[in-house]
């Protein structure tokens, strides 16, 4: 969880003199300058913004953006500022796929340039090293994050404790680089030079990059550990090793060519290639693992198609696997880095989406904070002005990268937006024309009771949104075959906006009014972090006797999905374009009875046509 931040000295510090062609020198006071606004950057966001505030503000011990802005949303339900508070988390999830391609290609990257300082001879094996180490990781994901956390952990303690001996190796011969503590170097630094400060922040923000992943992975692991290994040891191991860098650069400016890895003696820049490889591969499972965590959220709450969701620990919830995503991000970030080709060139695209996501976060944060937390108004004005106003000054100075790369973050966060919002409003469309097509539920009851249709042994179910109209399957059995099943159960499945529903809570049973037809309907709630599994909540009702008698046995029950072709109209509703994404992403959706757990061998499938 610790690698995408803890891997930010490779890189940061190196950025920071080198950006907008050095417009940072590497003198004493404009490095003790860079140092303050590190150390206190990373102490006011990721240590009292994340961890000591913004991690209480779990949606049933889900975090990130999307359980943000779910848990802010649910505080103002049926009011239209609970849409306006979606479309927020639909941002920040984008811009945080922006942060989940760039991590992993610049991290690696990065760890591998370490070649050209051991041994430039081997320079031109970078990118090719870098491609197979990505490789290897994302062919690594189907074995869960337990498994690969269980490898990582050790080599993780590892990093920091090397990262915390090479520094304070260096802050020993120069104590005078634990000036840069102070705030008032900072604050110099900035009032000294304003133009400079605005440019150099828009490199410092790296140090805090890893700040929403960590949030996002936090339903995987605990905000108790993760408080605790944050405090007691990777603070601690990223204050000093910039400190020493700091001191390296003060005794010797022309480290700043790469002030991390010149930390260590001729004989330990090789194993510390190895050793910063291997923590920057963690760096890359971090951004990864949130972002399975945040697409099966949106995923649950209807913002993305279904696709196959693999659980990878029986005792962690939050530990999934989501091959379709991981094939994604697995190629997104091959492209980036075969197209930037290095750390540095990819240190001009980086930063954008990450500080966009900041502020985001702080905005719903100010809005939990108000309504559930019932903050005063003194504390929402302390956090906003010290939250958002130092986040909102790293937006501003990342957004001159916007034509220099910065582009391309963006792009990727404005292609995840547009592909949620256009699958959220045309699901509404097809399940509005869709319950014109079906017809009222009640009615054709009644339709099948005048008409007399044979009713033959077994339970027939038919999964359908609700209970108001008819299910197409239900209704398509009845005209071709004539006949219905002795007991029907329609089973309409739903996610709320919190992470899991109970399981006494999750299934409620309908018998629309009479108990002699055996038509029943089964609602089953979901959280957004639960498995989708109808037949078990199906047989969980028989077992708490929801049932009336004679249901029939839902072990041998057939099941009867309605799964009907979309053809796209001019009505109005959406654009022909979104229309035409919609159908697209449609089409590549997993099938609702692998999504649902249907068994594959009593499942039959009839087809419809809706319109869009």
């Amino acid at each position: 969880m610790f690698g995408d931040i803890g891997t930010s000295p490779l890189y940061a510090l190196h950025t920071v003199f080198s950006i907008d062609g050095g417009a940072v020198a590497p003198t004493a006071n404009d490095v003790y300058g860079v140092l303050s606004l590190i150390v206190w950057s990373v102490t006011v966001i990721v240590s009292v913004k994340y961890v000591g505030v913004i991690m209480r503000a779990d949606n049933d011990g889900e975090g990130g953006v999307m359980a943000l802005a779910a848990l802010a949303g649910r505080l103002y339900a049926g009011r239209p500022r609970a849409s306006l508070l979606l479309v927020v988390g639909i941002l920040g999830v984008a811009l945080f796929y922006g942060d989940s391609i760039i991590t992993p290609a610049i991290s690696v990257l990065s760890a591998v340039e370490g070649l050209q300082v051991a041994a430039p001879q081997l320079a031109q094996l970078v990118v090719p090293v870098a491609a197979v180490i990505l490789t290897l990781l994302f062919a690594a994901q189907r074995f869960g994050t337990g498994r690969v956390g269980r490898f990582f952990g050790p080599i993780t303690l590892l990093w920091f404790v090397v990262l915390a001996i090479a520094g304070l190796a260096q802050v020993v011969k120069d104590p005078g680089a634990l000036r840069g503590l102070s705030p008032t170097y900072a604050v110099s630094f900035v009032g000294a030079h304003p133009g400079t400060a605005f440019i150099a922040m828009g490199a410092v923000v790296l140090v805090i990059t890893g700040a929403e992943a960590l949030y996002a992975d936090m339903g995987h692991f605990g905000r108790g550990p993760i408080a605790r290994a944050w405090f007691w040891v990777v603070f601690p191991a990223l204050t000093l090793n910039y400190l020493g860098q700091a001191a390296l650069i003060i005794r010797n400016p022309a480290a700043i060519d790469n002030p991390f890895f010149r930390l260590f003696p001729a004989w330990a820049q090789l194993p510390m290639v190895i050793l910063a490889t291997a923590a920057t591969i963690i760096a890359s499972q971090a951004v990864i693992s949130g972002a399975f965590s945040l697409s099966r959220q949106a995923v649950q709450l209807g913002l993305l198609p279904p696709v196959r969701i693999r659980q990878t620990s029986e005792q962690e919830g939050g530990q999934v696997f989501l091959p379709a995503v991981n094939a994604i991000l697995f190629v997104g970030v091959l492209v980036v880095m075969l197209a930037f080709r290095s750390s540095s060139r990819l240190a001009t695209a980086y930063g954008v989406s990450v500080t966009g996501a900041l502020v985001i976060d702080t905005l719903l944060l100010l809005i939990v904070a108000r309504a559930l937390w019932r903050w005063k108004a003194w504390k929402i004005l302390l956090a906003a002005v010290a939250f958002g106003g130092l986040e909102l000054t790293f937006l501003a100075g990342n957004l001159s990268k916007v034509v220099h790369g910065g582009w391309l973050p963006l792009l990727i966060a404005a292609v995840v937006f547009i592909a949620m919002t256009t699958w959220r409003r045309g699901r509404e469309i097809l399940n509005r024309n869709g319950r014109l097509k079906e017809g009222p539920l009640d009615e054709f009851i009644s339709e099948l009771t005048a008409r007399g249709v044979p009713r033959v042994p077994g339970t027939a179910v038919f999964p359908h949104p609700g209970k108001d109209s008819t299910p197409l399957a239900m209704r398509a059995n009845v005209e071709h075959n004539h006949v219905l099943h002795e007991g029907v159960i329609i089973v309409s499945a739903s996610a709320e906006n919190v992470p899991h529903v109970p399981a006494d809570e999750r299934v409620t049973v309908d018998h629309l009014g009479a108990t002699d037809d055996g038509i029943q309907h089964v609602a089953v709630r979901y959280g957004f972090s639960d498995k989708p599994d109808l037949p078990a909540a199906l047989q969980a009702a028989a077992a708490a006797g929801l049932f009336v008698p004679g249901t029939g046995d839902l072990a041998t029950a057939s099941y009867f999905l309605s799964r009907g072709t979309i053809a796209r109209t001019r009505g109005k509703g959406m654009a022909g374009w979104r229309k035409s994404l919609f159908i697209a992403m449609a089409h590549n959706a997993s099938n609702p009875s692998i999504y649902f757990g249907l068994p594959q061998d009593r499942t039959i499938t009839t087809g419809s046509t809706v319109d869009l």
